[in-house]
């Protein structure tokens, strides 16, 4: 949870810094975000199935199996990272038209979409490390390294985004340089500190995490990718890959009709977004939580214990974010008036906010049982549940009251469907049928005896 906190603080903080640059550059980026979001989550997808097996082979106490986990992924990672960023270099200079954008933010819009995906080769590796420290158990690390890159991401972002500027301390001048290159700094200063971050969390896992130092002990294991943990990989990843594009395709569909709704409709769209992670952040992290500790008492064949943590992390985290859904609701205004100085961008911010803060409760249940249900390698029913849900209830919903009620239709038609959702995926979790649909537990032993 502290880790996700400092995520959403970097977001808050970067979209306060592009804020002051004014509705134009904020729209630029903003309507980029859900098409990243979409690639985000396509490279992040891909590492999902070898960490949950590193976190299988882990409960299992099975060390030299989950080292050899680890070497299949390092290759087969880089080459999804490869083939993404190049999807996304081919498609950047169309995308924000396809999008909707007006003339006037196409250009730096497309510029801070091709800065992020050609960093997609390095930064998948920051998903990567993070994900199997977290299934041996190792927390406090990708939590630093996350605490490290917003400190890292703010400085860089002040020094690339403003121009050379003077002021007083103490009375005494001083000259604070600056390259003034707004939003393309914006994309700059943060994936120079995701790529620093995603080359030492790489460090620790491959030399330093006990259990895993593929690279510093004499034991010699392939990098060639094997077919029974490829296979098991993509048995978990590619639902989550379907997942994500279901959820980021969504958010395109949204953006399309928000476009037509004006740059102050898409610059509050996209700041209330940013605004509203706040409350979803701890569920997302009990949610992490979730995998690893399904994952390893799976991993052992405790079931009991394994229906335990999930019922457990899915009422902790139902319970954190009404709590936080009750303080959006109050602070909304506030909150807004920190991302924007534009007094159009914080009302209407403001008011969807407080649509949206009603459906945290159910959001938290769907965010931490699907991370449950992922922990035991079931993937392929709760992409389903997440495509019905998003594509048959919200994007209707949300085309219809967008013609009648603006931007604030588009929000009551995503608290409906976060409704829908969360009781779907409660019902599911407490019928028990996840459990059954996990990878199989004999394809351990074989990866074991490949890495032996």
């Amino acid at each position: 949870m502290m880790a996700q906190l400092s995520s959403i603080i970097m977001q808050y903080i970067d979209t306060a810094m592009v804020g002051q640059l004014g509705a134009d550059d904020s729209a630029s980026i903003g309507l980029m975000a859900s098409s990243l979001w979409l690639f985000w989550g396509i490279c992040s997808a891909s590492t999902v199935g070898f960490s949950v097996q590193v976190a299988h082979r882990v409960g299992a106490g099975e060390y030299a199996a989950a080292r050899n986990v680890l070497r299949q992924a390092l290759i087969c990672c880089l080459g999804v990272g490869l083939t993404v960023a190049a999807v996304g270099l081919a498609i950047a200079w169309p995308l924000p038209g396809w999008l909707g954008g007006a003339e006037v933010v196409r250009h730096n819009a497309s510029l801070y979409f091709m800065v992020f995906v050609m960093a997609l080769p390095v930064l998948i590796f920051n998903y990567l490390g993070c994900g199997v420290l977290r299934a041996c158990g190792n927390m406090k690390v990708p939590g630093g390294l996350n605490v490290l890159m917003c400190v890292l991401d703010v400085i860089f972002n002040f020094f690339f985004i403003f121009p050379t500027s003077h002021a007083h301390i103490f009375g005494m001048p001083i000259t604070i340089p600056g390259l003034g290159l707004g939003v393309l700094g914006a994309a700059l200063g943060t994936v120079l500190a995701e790529v620093i971050c995603s080359s030492l969390v790489m460090y620790y896992l491959c030399f330093r995490q006990e259990g895993m130092k593929i690279f510093s002990s004499e034991e010699k294991g392939s990098m060639r990718p094997q077919g029974a943990i490829v296979r098991n990989a993509v048995r978990v990843s590619a639902p989550v890959a379907l997942e994500h594009a279901v959820i980021s395709g969504a958010q395109i569909v949204i953006t399309l009709i928000v476009a037509p709704l004006g740059v102050v409709a898409i610059a509050a769209n996209a700041f209330a977004v940013t605004a509203e992670s706040l409350c979803y952040m701890p569920g997302f992290g009990i949610g992490d939580a979730a995998i690893t500790l399904v994952g390893q008492s799976y991993g052992a064949r405790r079931m009991d214990l394994t229906k335990r943590m999930a019922h457990v992390t899915v009422g902790m985290g139902m319970a954190v974010m009404s709590i936080m859904g009750v303080i959006l609701y109050f602070t909304a205004p506030y909150v807004m008036e920190m991302l924007s100085p534009v007094t159009a961008i914080v009302d209407l911010g403001a008011e969807v906010l407080r649509i949206e803060a009603w459906a945290e409760p159910m959001y938290a249940a769907s965010i931490v049982a699907y991370g449950a249900m992922v922990g035991v390698g079931d993937t392929i029913v709760p992409a389903a549940m997440n495509f019905v849900s998003i594509w048959i209830v919200r994007l209707p919903i949300a085309a219809i009251l967008a013609t009648t009620i603006g931007l604030r239709g588009v929000w009551l038609a995503m608290c409906i469907e976060l409704t829908f959702r969360g009781i779907i995926f409660l019902v599911r979790l407490y019928r028990g049928t996840w459990l059954r649909s996990g990878l199989k537990q004999e394809a351990a032993p074989e990866a074991r005896e490949t890495a032996e």
